[in-house]
């Protein structure tokens, strides 16, 4: 109650102190328009504030690809309150605007901002440099950046920019090196509503690039003619430019050309790398930042404010891992005098590696992996900057060059180079060069930024020398990590030649590392949980002494249960917002080593509940789990010692059996010699099969791949779930031995299955489930046998008249014959049972051989669950 007070007074006080500060800003007042351009209708929005009649510069706000004009409107109002007259916008093709998507054409969406700029000049509060020429600035993020530097070169009225994510050169973005970026610029046709909403040529350049698989001179061409690079030499204002580190679109490089060339031109400079780019990031995180940035570089070069802060010529956030407290991630910032560019303070860096061929493979199927375009970069670049290597190469399709244990730490900042040389079977070859940072063990590689650059080798089949670019990065390197530099054939967000090659590579220089001594990392400042966490804990403490709650840990082992696979006691889930209804409740079993344990019951029985909460994906609301007397939590780290097949598993199927499984292991990043991989391959019985790609398996091959799999590091628990579906009678046969050869060695196999009968010649224990509860539990020989048939063994006939006289003894319900003898069912009555049976058959002359019980599972599980299943 203490906390919650004292949270309600903080939340007061901080919602009282947003309301005055809003009040004293000036209101922002909007009007929404429509200009007419050249047949094509665009939609605006003009933001001012404050005094009418004060004289004010103008911004103009650009959005990115597939937006509008709505997702600029917060940062609008922002500069509105700032004093600026804010004129936002949707480009041809968006929002509300018509007219046809020309990716920046001169002709359309730039000459549409210079009709803007002309708007403005007719506004009484906008401030002119002279007749028809406003004081404006231009900004905007990835196609709303491209304008605003296109504009500059176009229209000599801008007087500042600050693009942010762009490009330079379209053409070098969409076709790096020559080579096609096809997953990227699919997405530009697909965001941009697919190819009717572009101009005729754009559509038809992309139907023929994508369909040949790289691109022509022509689609080139068209491209630059669109891109700010194509006037280059006119762009002569102040800029601001914020290029994202997390872009496989529009890469480091882009915004290094872009700082060239204005500089070159000697116009005013700031460079800000930002944690973020068109992959996600953190480019959330830093956008207050960012428009603080662009606020205060308008104040300087618009406003004439020459006391305004634009901060330092370059600047470079670096991430530093992530804040446990809101899973953010720790960013930092590193800043120069000057912008150091791609290659400041190169260091070499050597590296070993024999001369080393791989393949191209045909339709460049499977690719290797270095991120998701556009997808999951944000949780990707967090993976990185903990150290966890999230990308894929294949084996047999890249070779690798290792660097030895570094000395002491490497700040890499800049574009690394290297030279190669370049054989090819064909004429041009095709490689995705990478730089990765290699764990001590070796175990975790880390791409950095999980950024790849394509390189077109032509005339490679006579070999070539080349110098590799690789991705311009900003990542420190520990001491005692390795340098990997890894040329693969294929890469899933490019096109590769879909012909099958063979390439062979090899160094013909170091690796030339850029270190920008010029760079350094501002000292952190003290967050702000140093303050508020003494007294967060205080009151934390005090609740924890008034309510008596402690919190909860792991039960302590069990020594009695420390040989027992598992034991299971009272266990309960119920389901998702219900208090009453249970998936599983008040379940106990326990399971010995060396048992097949079979797991049965109808859907919804609980069975796969219970699975999942042995396996620790979910938490049970009541009783334990306990795997060799320690208690299952999410991530037990006696979890190592169970084994787990989920139906359905994949492999690669270019791949053979042994290389799949090695690079599964490899992925768990534990040690090679703790697979057991011989022993586990012996005990599937693949034979010969293991050499062979795994596309030439049949499905039993498959299946008992994917539980060699689950064997690897020789669990002394595995767990199956359906391990026969879709085989046929002679491959579940074969499954059959593999389960049991398995537990033959002591260990302990739990198997959930629909095939009954499989079930009672595989298993050696059973537990019947249904509608949560444990039905019964034991000896597969125990549960079938406590029917009320009988099998009556014969030495010799009987004949009808015998067997007339045996069904209407007392007892009896009926009697049949039987390959074995007669089978007599027993009517349950008290009269009915064996030993009052036998001497009545002995009365009456049968010739009784033996007698006992007899049911076949199917009857038992039936019987157990009431008949249904």
């Amino acid at each position: 109650m203490l906390a919650a007070a004292a949270a309600v007074v903080v939340l007061a006080g901080a919602g009282t102190w947003t309301a005055v500060a809003a009040d004293d800003g000036p209101s922002v007042h909007r009007a929404d328009g429509t200009l007419d351009a050249d047949g094509a209708k665009i939609d605006t929005s003009y933001f001012t504030a404050g005094d009418p009649d004060a004289k004010r510069p103008a911004v103009l706000i650009g959005h990115g690809f597939g937006g509008s004009k709505a997702d600029v409107r917060e940062q609008a109002e922002e500069l509105a309150a700032d004093g600026y007259a804010v004129l936002t916008w949707s480009a041809r093709g968006f929002g509300k605007s018509t007219g046809k998507i020309g990716l920046n054409d001169p002709k359309a969406e730039v000459a549409d901002v210079s009709k803007l700029i002309d708007w403005l000049a007719k506004r009484p509060e906008v401030r002119l440099d002279k007749a028809g020429d406003p004081r404006v600035g231009v900004t905007g993020a990835s196609y709303g950046g491209a304008v605003s530097l296109l504009a500059a070169g176009y229209d000599q009225r801008v007087d500042a920019i600050a693009p942010q994510i762009t490009y330079w050169n379209l053409a070098d973005a969409l076709f790096p090196d020559g080579v096609f970026k096809k997953l990227w610029t699919g997405s530009f046709i697909n965001t941009g509503g697919g190819c009717e909403k572009f101009e005729k040529q754009l559509c038809a350049m992309y139907n023929r690039v994508a369909v040949a698989g790289e691109p022509d001179a022509k689609a080139r061409e068209l491209l630059a003619a669109r891109s700010p690079a194509a006037v280059g030499d006119r762009i002569k204002v102040p800029t601001y430019l914020a290029q994202g580190q997390t872009d496989s679109l529009f890469p480091l490089g882009q915004g290094d050309a872009i700082a060239r060339a204005v500089r070159a031109n000697g116009a005013p400079v700031t460079v800000d790398w930002i944690a973020g780019g068109h992959d996600g990031g953190e480019r959330e995180a830093e956008r207050g930042r960012v428009e603080k940035r662009v606020g205060a570089w308008f104040d300087r070069y618009l406003k004439g404010d020459k006391s305004a802060g634009t901060g330092p010529a370059f600047r470079v956030t670096r991430t530093g891992g992530i804040d446990s407290t809101d899973g953010a991630a720790q960013l930092r910032g590193a800043s120069g005098d000057t912008y150091p560019g791609l290659e400041s303070g190169r260091r070499a860096v050597p590296l070993t590696g024999r001369e080393q061929t791989f393949d191209n493979p045909a339709g460049a199927s499977p690719p290797a992996v270095s991120t998701l375009p556009g997808l999951g970069g944000r949780g990707l670049s967090r993976l990185s900057s903990l150290g966890v290597g999230v990308s894929l190469d294949i084996p047999g399709q890249h070779a690798k060059f290792d660097s030895k244990p570094l000395g002491e730490d490497l700040r890499i900042t800049g574009t690394p180079t290297v030279r190669a040389h370049v054989k090819s079977s064909r004429d041009d070859a095709v490689l995705f060069t990478k730089v990765y940072d290699v764990s001590p063990d070796g175990k975790q590689q880390v791409l950095p930024s999980q950024l790849v650059a394509p390189v077109r080798v032509e005339g490679a089949k006579k070999g070539k020398d080349v110098e590799l670019r690789l991705p311009a990065v900003d990542h420190e390197v520990q001491k005692g990590h390795r340098l990997r530099l890894v040329l693969a054939s294929t890469d899933l967000g490019y096109a590769s030649p879909v012909d099958p090659a063979e390439y062979t590579v090899s160094l013909k220089s170091d690796l030339k590392v850029p270190t920008a001594p010029g760079v350094r990392t501002a000292a952190a400042p003290l967050p702000s949980w140093v303050w508020w966490l003494p007294v967060a804990g205080a009151v934390v403490a005090l609740g924890l002494l008034l309510t008596g709650r402690r919190r909860t840990t792991a039960p302590a082992p069990d020594p009695d249960l420390a040989e027992v696979p598992l034991q299971i006691t009272d266990l309960s889930k119920r389901y998702a917002k219900s208090s009453e209804r249970y998936a599983v409740r008040d379940v106990s079993f326990r399971v010995e080593k060396g048992q097949v344990l079979g797991l049965l019951g109808p859907n919804g029985a609980g069975k796969t509940t219970t699975l999942r909460m042995l396996m620790g994906l979910i938490r049970p609301d009541a009783g334990e789990i306990r795997v060799f007397g320690q208690a299952i939590v999410p991530g037990a780290p006696v979890l190592s010692r169970v084994g787990a097949f989920v139906e359905g598993a994949g492999f690669l199927p270019h791949l053979s059996g042994r290389e799949n499984l090695e690079l599964y292991w490899k992925a768990t990043g534990r040690p090679a010699a703790d697979a057991h991989l011989d022993e586990a391959l012996e005990i599937a019985g693949l034979g010969d099969a293991l050499a062979r790609a795994v596309r030439t398996y049949s499905q039993g091959m498959r299946q008992r791949l994917a539980i060699a799999q689950a064997m690897l590091g020789l669990p002394d628990l595995l767990i199956l779930d359906e391990p026969t579906n879709g085989l046929d009678p002679p491959q579940i046969r074969e499954m059959r031995e593999v389960m049991i050869r398995y537990a033959r060695g002591g260990r302990t196999v739990i198997v959930s299955s629909h095939l009954l009968a499989e079930v009672e010649q595989s298993c050696t224990h059973l537990v019947v489930m249904d509608r949560g509860r444990l039905v019964q539990a034991g000896p597969v020989a125990e549960i079938i046998g406590s029917g009320d048939t009988l099998l009556v063994g014969l030495a010799g006939a009987v004949s009808d008249p015998l067997l007339d006289k045996i069904a209407a003894l007392p007892g009896v319900a009926s009697a049949v014959r039987a390959d074995d003898g007669l089978l007599i069912r027993l009517d349950g009555t008290e009269s009915a049972s064996g030993a009052r049976l036998l001497p009545e058959l002995v009365r009456l002359d049968v010739p009784v051989e033996s007698m006992g019980p007899h049911r076949r599972l199917e009857d038992a599980f039936l019987t157990l669950i009431g008949g249904t299943a």
